[in-house]
Order: C-alpha cells, then structure tokens, then sequence
C-alpha cells in the first residue's frame, strides 16, 4: 500500500500532507465529450433547444463544479485556482460536443481533479440540457490530457 498516497500505515484514508512540497506553477487539461444524433446536434448548432444555449450554460457549470472540486472529492485539497476555464466545441463527426478543461493554480499540489471535474460536470450538463430531444447519447473519454508543475514535472495523455 505504500504507493497509495491517500492511505495511512493503518489503511485509513488520509489527505495528503503537502505542507512540506514547494509551491510550483501546475496546469491540467482534461477532455471529455458528449455523442448524440445529427439531429439533436442540429438544436445546438441552430440554438434551437428548449433549455437555451447548451454550450453557454455547460461551460459555466463546469466552471463552477471546478471550483467546489474539493467539496465534492474526498481527499482533494480546496485550491486557490488562478485559471479554470471551460471550453465546448462542436465535433460533426462524432456528432456530438468536445468539452475541454484547463485549471491552473500556483501551488503545492496539483490541479488534475480540478479539470477532470470541470469537463465531467460541463458533460452531465450538455446532457441534461439535451435529455429531452435524446435520452441515449454517450458520455465518454472523460481523461486527463496534459498535466505540468511539481515534482512530477510534465504528462502528456
């Protein structure tokens, strides 16, 4: 178990102790997406949905859910984010939306969940937004895609 930060010698779960790492610039992105028929994409596009404007309202919840990562993750540290943005872009070919997260803070540990959360709740949202024109669309390759800063230094997914 000794590789498995979040327990204790004993086998509790323990926030980690980051007191002692030094404070480094760190970065993630973190992709996701949301597959759905031509048609429903259609509403999108044309603004067309009953709810409003999906990718508007998906981008600040995801934002939103970024920020409250560590009320929602047992275990996270609450960060001072100083960047999370949230971007969600149209993809014909899947058919269906991209959401892309990047969280950025000056810290000692990183912001990995941050923008894994951010892309996951833009995602539920789009869906939500969208249930009534399609209950089958596919919530997918939720994944981090680059992460940077601390003594780990650079990942590319």
């Amino acid at each position: 178990m000794s590789d498995l930060t979040h327990i204790d010698k004993s086998g509790r779960a323990t926030m980690v102790d980051v007191s002692d790492k030094a404070e480094t610039a760190r970065r993630a992105v973190a992709r996701g997406q949301v597959q759905m028929r031509a048609e429903t994409l259609a509403k999108v596009k044309s603004g067309q949905n009953k709810k409003g404007q999906v990718q508007s309202v998906a981008e600040i919840a995801g934002i939103m859910a970024g920020k409250k990562t560590s009320e929602l993750i047992p275990l996270c540290h609450p960060l001072p984010l100083t960047k999370l943005i949230v971007e969600i872009d149209i993809d014909e070919d899947l058919p269906g939306l991209v959401v892309t997260a990047e969280a950025k803070t000056k810290g000692q540990t990183g912001v990995e969940m941050e923008a894994l959360t951010a892309a996951s709740v833009a995602c539920l949202t789009i869906y939500d937004m969208l249930k009534a024109s399609e209950k089958g669309m596919v919530i997918s390759d939720i994944r981090l895609i680059h992460k940077s800063g601390g003594k780990s230094g650079d990942w590319d997914g």
